[in-house]
């Protein structure tokens, strides 16, 4: 038998959705009245979410969740990848699969898609839930030190080359690299399981994937978490892996300041987590949403 909180992938029925002539991959359980959209961060896909979807449909929600145009196992064309390619994604697969004010759920670079969907469109959202929010999509200039400016400048340039684009995302994605890097941005190791390594693996073995990979490095980071939030009409609920070391749980300062200015904004920090602490501690990080969703009268 297979419980809420140790589905596998392999559990998750999948579907495809044509966009814009491209397919994309998503998936949908449960038979509640109101929807949460799980949207992935870089690198990831729907299966980062498998011991989520199934304990948040047994919640009594209607959980959809999508790879984003480029990861998982939709399709990865040659594009300029944005923050605002992705948000007209979300808005477009709400309006043809959802139509109901939707709570959006994101983690790291998806926290802040979320953000953005909920901030710029929100006739189509109920709520956000922001997980280890990323700050943008790419570093801003003024945001590096000056040697650490001029090493990015040339490793973007590598990684947009023919010839050592291909060498770098080689070496990347490669399943021994795939597990450093999550044991460095997981606190629980233990959750840095070949079940994890094998889903972001996976879609890196697809045509086109060393393209995406050189086109978001390359991207511009999208708007401010600052910029967006004035604009945010309904709640969100910030949680944060205290443990982070890409993200530290000092970006959640700014949200403090929203709500100490009175916005309706929930902020969580999970000890003994990571980066992804909606994989490193699901029961944890489950029971928090599902009580915020009741919380608010959001079921």
């Amino acid at each position: 038998m297979i419980t809420p909180q140790l589905a596998s992938t392999a559990s998750i029925e999948k579907h495809i959705w044509h966009w814009q002539g491209y397919k994309i991959q998503y998936t949908v359980m449960g038979e509640g009245n109101r929807p949460l959209m799980l949207v992935h961060g870089f690198g990831a896909s729907i299966g980062h979410w498998r011991k989520n979807i199934p304990a948040l449909a047994a919640g009594g929600y209607r959980v959809f969740a999508i790879d984003l145009l480029g990861f998982g196992g939709s399709d990865k064309p040659p594009l300029n990848y944005t923050m605002e390619v992705w948000q007209e994604l979300l808005k477009d697969f709400w309006a043809e699969h959802i139509q109901k004010p939707t709570v959006f759920v994101g983690n790291s670079i998806g926290a802040l898609l979320s953000l953005m969907t909920v901030a710029n469109h929100p006739e189509i959202a109920a709520g956000g839930i922001l997980i280890n929010c990323a700050g943008g999509l790419s570093h801003r200039p003024h945001e590096l030190n000056p040697p650490l400016r001029v090493v990015m400048s040339a490793f973007n340039r590598l990684v947009r080359s023919q010839i050592t684009g291909k060498i770098i995302f080689n070496r990347v994605r490669q399943k021994p690299q795939i597990r450093r890097t999550l044991l460095q941005v997981y606190r629980n190791r233990e959750a840095v399981t070949d079940e994890l390594v094998d889903i972001l693996h996976a879609p890196s073995c697809d045509p086109g994937a060393q393209q995406v990979f050189a086109s978001i490095l390359a991207a511009p980071p999208g708007p401010t978490i600052a910029e967006l939030l004035p604009k945010v009409q309904h709640p969100l609920l910030v949680i944060w892996g205290a443990d982070d070391p890409w993200t530290p749980i000092t970006g959640a300062k700014i949200f403090q300041q929203a709500q100490e200015k009175g916005q309706n904004v929930g902020i969580v920090p999970i000890p003994n987590a990571g980066h992804c602490p909606h994989d490193e501690v699901p029961e944890l990080v489950n029971a928090q949403i599902l009580d915020w969703l009741v919380l608010l009268g959001l079921s």
